[in-house]
């Protein structure tokens, strides 16, 4: 599998959150099995997020990406449980523990993924131990979402709301022309942390309107010249990774609407004017589609592997500054 795929979560170590008070008092944070309710947990006062790199392995299970700031490359990766937890006043939020094995099946490290922002000097009650959830929390956040009002081209060239959309309507698509829609997922989220939504406000990129997308949604540019010294003109940019305080920021707070459209094959289409990429089924993001989905999307997908544009995109090094976005806009000057 191809290094693009490679997603970077904002993890704790275990051991950097504790039992405070409770029946294992003194232990640090672990998998399923070995933890109890009611347990109050704090996270240490000297933890911070560190940036593991993952990716879709054998059999559904994830892998750790080479490259990655922790983990050993190579390293199988297990989705254990999600976590309900909840503090004195009431506010409850999720975490996703994930356990790294070696080629012997053997632990080495287990991390913990919070859902919304963590605090010292916080107490977090254990209220919830969830096994089947994780795949599937853990999926909503790799799947490329559009939120409620984003306008979509149409085969036609008119512009339809995200949410007007049906199964078969006919789409404009980047590569392949006019293509049906084969699904349509919705969801409701809490819009916290690293997974809140991105606005890409209008004009910065040439866009028509406001867009607010997932953070991993990668969005497909092509320079006039390679102003961002990829190699070649065309690239694909996580949302992300353009965030800038200004033309591009991330929205913390409340609640936002998500929509993935999905494809026979994973194409770009047009959201806001802006090209920008549909769903991919992967071992991460399979367990969004619902139970009773027709075979033909049950099976793997071909048109979901090995796409030319999927070689396109860009790692984070390349737009790690503050002028990313204002480059690539004056680069792709229509």
């Amino acid at each position: 599998m191809s290094e693009t795929f490679a997603q970077t979560l904002p993890v704790f170590h275990a051991r950097d959150i504790t039992v405070v008070s409770g029946a294992n008092l003194g232990d640090a944070m672990s998998f399923a099995d070995e933890l109890d309710l009611d347990d109050v947990y704090e996270l240490s006062q000297r933890a911070q997020t560190a940036r593991l790199s993952v990716q879709p392995a054998h059999a559904g299970m994830l892998r750790v990406a080479s490259g990655s700031a922790i983990g050993t490359a190579g390293n199988d990766l297990h989705l254990d449980a999600a976590l309900t937890m909840m503090t004195a006043n009431g506010t409850t939020s999720e975490l996703l523990v994930l356990v790294e094995v070696d080629g012997a099946g053997d632990i080495e490290a287990i991390y913990v993924l919070p859902l919304a922002q963590m605090a010292a000097r916080t107490e977090y009650t254990l209220v919830g131990i969830e096994r089947a959830a994780a795949r599937d929390r853990f999926a909503e956040m790799a799947c490329v979402s559009f939120s409620r009002g984003t306008q979509v081209t149409m085969a036609s060239g008119a512009q339809t709301p995200i949410e007007d959309l049906r199964i078969g309507d006919m789409i404009l698509t980047r590569d392949d022309g006019p293509r049906p829609l084969r699904w349509i997922g919705a969801a409701t989220t809490r819009a916290v942390g690293d997974f809140a939504p991105v606005r890409i406000r209008a004009g910065a990129l040439h866009n028509s309107g406001d867009l607010l997308v997932s953070p991993e949604s990668r969005l497909f540019i092509y320079q006039r010249s390679d102003a961002l010294g990829a190699g070649r003109s065309e690239v694909l940019v996580r949302a992300r990774h353009l965030v800038n305080g200004g033309s591009i920021v991330q929205e913390r707070g409340g609640f936002v609407d998500y929509f993935q459209l999905l494809f026979d094959q994973h194409q770009i289409i047009y959201a806001e004017g802006i090209a920008a990429e549909t769903m991919l089924v992967d071992p991460r993001t399979r367990s969004v589609l619902p139970a009773d989905l027709s075979d033909s999307l049950s099976r793997p997908l071909p048109g979901h592997v090995h796409r030319a544009h999927l070689d396109f995109e860009v790692g984070q090094r390349l737009v790690d500054r503050p002028d990313a976005a204002e480059i690539l806009r004056r680069a792709s000057i229509r």
